[in-house]
């Protein structure tokens, strides 16, 4: 059986939930290892909170149509992002890796609230609509960042990685 076009959106804002709670476990995990990086830290202490806002929003999103996010999903979120916290904490470019990474999920994040805004505009739901469109430019804005960065990031790690023992990592 098919589902409604809110159904969907429904759906749509639990996955928003759980990738939202997967991004903030990724960032605390990559934020606390971060060590010599203190730019690249403080930006990603800051998404950390905007994230975790981000949460609170897309929970109150769902709350309006009568739910709450899905346990499972936040829970196999938080898991996913654990271990590839672990999987990058044993890389000896972890830095680079992590920032990689970032930059990719943050795209698929962009992904995510694009589909929700259009979903949300077809079902006539303008209050989740525009919590989206917030969110979307929030995450436009740290992956437009992480790009920008990632060039002086590579820099740092290489003259570190050929000069120092140990720093370069994180």
């Amino acid at each position: 059986m098919s589902k409604t076009p809110s159904g969907h959106l429904l759906d749509w804002l639990r996955d928003a939930h759980a990738m939202e709670e997967q991004a903030e476990k990724m960032l605390q995990a990559q934020a606390a290892r971060l060590e010599n990086y203190p730019i690249l830290q403080e930006k990603i202490r800051q998404h950390l909170e905007e994230t975790r806002r981000q949460a609170i929003l897309i929970r109150g999103c769902i709350e309006r149509h009568g739910s709450s996010p899905s346990g499972l999903k936040d829970t196999g979120g938080k898991l996913m992002a654990m271990l590839q916290g672990l999987g990058g904490s044993l890389m000896a470019d972890e830095v680079i890796k992590g920032s990689m990474a970032s930059y990719a999920f943050e795209h698929f994040e962009v992904s995510a609230y694009v589909a929700l805004i259009a979903t949300a505009e077809f079902c006539g739901d303008i209050q989740t609509r525009d919590v989206c469109a917030q969110i979307l430019e929030e995450e436009k804005a740290m992956a437009k960042w992480l790009a920008q960065a990632l060039p002086e990031t590579v820099g740092l790690f290489l003259t570190r990685d050929s000069t120092e023992t140990g720093s370069a990592k994180r």
